[in-house]
């Protein structure tokens, strides 16, 4: 899998971009602010109409279209797969007409098409596979669990198509579920009106889990020899996921474990549910953590083993989405290099070198081995625009 062509207008600091992505590895080097990171989460948004961060979508339109009349951002990419050739685009528009005078945030919304047909996200999720990477990635580590659950829900969404789907309904779930809570607290509502969507939220819930477990389970086995080769074998990291269930400490196997186990508990925590009026249970509590030789990272780690850590999850999670679909991801590394040691430079370089299409960027050319710089396409990135490099 890889991506042939790049289109950009009034993204971020893009205004106009035309690209033809080449095979192999590319480095785009440039000062700060110029346009190198945006490029990056140009292609994670065409991937999974997400950033790697959480940033509003607003922000995401150039700033001086934002003050035109009709303000827009358009991104489109042409996929090359093994089976088939695929085209996505989005349009980014605000939903309101008085976006410029309003006090409140105005919503954008997203116009996704996949091969010129109008398609919902979940449709345009896993067209194109990618694994990013970033500084700001130690925030998977110590950051708060929410961080942890997005990043493990866009890895399984990318692998399959009902995974996004499933997790969607389950929000909406609930949602309504929690309505209902607050609802019947206020005695505008009976508790029996919780069975259906109790039933609703477990069987969608339990899914979830089992399927969030199957993946870190790989992911975790991925991760230890890659893991290992960058420590120089003096760490052994492993990845423990934790179901919000007070029963997780036994032997959830089964998705008919994990929904009896649902339940049960859902079930005990409803007088709790009713005063607060709020879901106690389920996936969107769970926890993820990193440990190495058995210490958590989140709370232990230093900045250099945080950030070790996160680039062996994420090769990992490479290799798991090659298993998963059969196809190669796209590599998007931005400043992987910075705060690492020569040897762990070398092995990054190494790991990566294997991958059909590989983004870098850098500030700094210097970091990276000649030989390395000899096999790959250097380009500049400055003010918004992309330059053939130096060869």
């Amino acid at each position: 899998m890889h991506i042939e062509r790049l289109q950009l207008t009034n993204f971020r600091n893009y205004i106009e971009l035309e690209f033809d992505v080449p095979h192999g590895i590319s480095i785009f080097q440039g000062d700060n602010a110029q346009g190198k990171t945006n490029l990056l989460e140009a292609i994670c948004f065409m991937a999974t109409t997400r950033l790697s961060r959480s940033v509003p979508d607003k922000e995401l339109i150039n700033w001086d279209m934002m003050q035109q009349k009709i303000p827009f951002s358009r991104l489109s990419a042409s996929i090359n797969r093994s089976d088939r050739e695929v085209l996505l685009e989005i349009v980014l528009q605000p939903r309101s007409a008085q976006y410029q005078s309003s006090s409140f945030p105005i919503p954008i919304q997203k116009h996704i098409r996949v091969n010129g047909v109008a398609r919902r996200a979940f449709d345009l999720v896993g067209q194109l596979n990618m694994v990013m990477f970033s500084p700001r990635d130690i925030d998977l580590i110590g950051g708060e669990p929410a961080l942890r659950r997005r990043h493990l829900d866009i890895t399984n969404s990318q692998v399959d198509p009902q995974y996004l789907r499933k997790l969607q309904r389950y929000n909406k779930v609930l949602g309504q579920r929690n309505h209902l809570l607050r609802q019947i607290a206020m005695h505008h509502g009976h508790p029996d009106e919780l069975v259906f969507w109790d039933n609703e939220l477990v069987q969608l819930g339990a899914w979830i889990v089992f399927q969030r477990q199957q993946t870190i389970a790989s992911i975790s086995e991925l991760s230890k020899p890659i893991h290992d080769q960058l420590s120089g074998g003096k760490e052994v990291l492993a990845l423990h996921y934790q179901p919000n269930l007070e029963s997780a400490t036994s032997n959830l196997a089964s998705l008919d474990d994990i929904e009896q186990a649902f339940n049960e508990e859902l079930t005990a925590a409803r007088e709790k549910e009713l005063i607060r009026g709020q879901t106690s249970v389920g996936p969107h509590r769970d926890e993820l953590r990193f440990l190495i030789n058995n210490v958590d990272m989140g709370t232990y780690g230093s900045r250099g083993q945080q950030r070790t850590t996160a680039l062996s999850i994420k090769l990992a999670e490479a290799k798991f989405m090659l298993t998963q679909t059969e196809e190669p991801p796209v590599l998007l590394l931005d400043d992987v290099l910075s705060e690492l040691d020569r040897e762990r430079r070398e092995h990054i370089l190494e790991a990566v070198s294997s991958y059909q299409q590989v983004l870098m960027t850098t500030t700094d050319l210097d970091r990276f081995p000649s030989d390395f710089l000899a096999q790959a396409e250097r380009f500049e990135v400055k003010n918004g625009a992309i330059h053939p490099g130096d060869s």
